[in-house]
């Protein structure tokens, strides 16, 4: 399988000619955009899995797009623009690649910052073949230029691009093959509505539990060549807060710790010895989601506080604590959102090891 991501024009490209381009020189430039491509990084790469059977959880959206990969499959038809929404790191990128795989097709990917101007999306969309898939990463950030580029391209594969200015200004179609567009977005809600509806298929995808991760981590483990037992596993699954991205990242860590101190093995012991170091404690909170809540407890008396009080007490950004740290907070139930502001509660406490006033 082929993979192609789109990277930016060279710094060359973009400055403005001196003078106004005929309509064809216009017409030229916009179809000339070429879509570099570079390697996957091998150990990112291998870790990834490469077909559906092989992806670990999701058990929910596996068998949707298990009927979806067998009905394409059986009309010989390109699969159904699929938007893929959730927290990062819980495998979107890998799924379409797994599309891929499976349809047998090329995967190009880009992300919507990277998607500038309109000769950005169309040179991707130009060089498409048939039943490609397209995926765009933080799609709700891509600009309305290109989103209503995208909007025939995905109803009706056609490209429309306006040639020359004012008067003279001309409305080219240009036929495109049927392909895939996989988008995925951290919010969902940002989406404008008119792009949102055009998807056929829209999945969320859940954090992981422990059992889950665990097999991961035993599988990443084995591709890597470390050896680690079941505690070991679960362990540093139980400290990834239900993401496999961080899973991977926290098994690097411990490997490298076992590889300094000479251990064979990684163990229950070593790998939350090795994940101590790094700040890394039981529940998967970090240094500054411990400070975000002995914050609020010392300084606050545990709330309600607002958001800018805790990030002056803290240090640290308003919107990365709102957007980074309270998320996880929120979900295992130390943090509470409440009209007054935020509010630790008893659990918070009791993992903190703190007494309630």
């Amino acid at each position: 399988m082929a993979i192609k991501r789109s990277s930016k024009e060279t710094q060359t490209s973009r400055k403005k000619p001196t003078t106004q381009s005929s309509a064809g020189n216009s017409e030229e430039r916009l179809l000339s955009a070429k879509v570099t491509t570079q390697e996957p990084e091998s150990n990112e790469d291998s870790i990834r899995p490469q077909k559906l059977t092989d992806y670990i959880g999701q058990k929910e959206l596996k068998k949707i797009l298990n009927i979806a990969i067998a009905a394409a499959k059986g009309r010989q038809e390109s699969l159904d623009h699929l938007l893929l929404y959730g927290p990062p790191g819980l495998g979107k990128t890998t799924m379409s690649l797994i599309l891929a795989s499976e349809m047998g097709v090329n995967c190009k990917i880009t992300a919507a910052p990277a998607l500038e101007r309109p000769r950005d999306i169309t040179g991707l969309l130009i060089g498409l073949k048939p039943g490609d898939i397209l995926f765009i990463d933080e799609i709700h950030r891509l600009n309305r230029m290109a989103e209503e580029l995208l909007y025939p391209a995905m109803e009706d594969c056609r490209l429309d691009i306006t040639i020359g200015k004012g008067q003279s200004a001309k409305i080219r179609s240009i036929p495109l093959p049927p392909f895939t567009l996989v988008g995925a977005t951290t919010k969902v809600g940002s989406l404008t509505s008119p792009l949102r509806d055009r998807f056929g298929l829209i999945q969320r995808l859940r954090f992981y539990e422990i059992d889950e991760l665990t097999l991961i981590v035993k599988r990443t483990a084995a591709i890597l060549g470390v050896a680690i037992t079941e505690t070991g596993a679960e362990e540093v699954a139980r400290r990834s807060r239900g993401t496999p991205r961080i899973a991977n990242r926290l098994l690097k860590r411990v490997r490298d710790y076992s590889q300094v101190k000479q251990f064979d093995t990684i163990d229950q012991a070593l790998a939350a010895e090795a994940l101590d170091i790094f700040n890394v404690d039981a529940r998967g909170l970090d240094w500054t989601d411990r400070l975000v809540l002995n914050t609020t407890i010392e300084q606050f008396n545990g709330g309600p506080v607002g958001l800018e009080a805790i990030a002056a007490a803290t240090g640290e950004d308003a919107k990365t604590i709102e957007e980074v740290y309270e998320p996880y907070l929120l979900q295992i139930g130390y943090l509470n959102r409440t009209h007054r502001g935020r509010v630790v509660t008893q659990a918070a406490y009791e993992h903190l090891g703190k007494t309630k006033l």
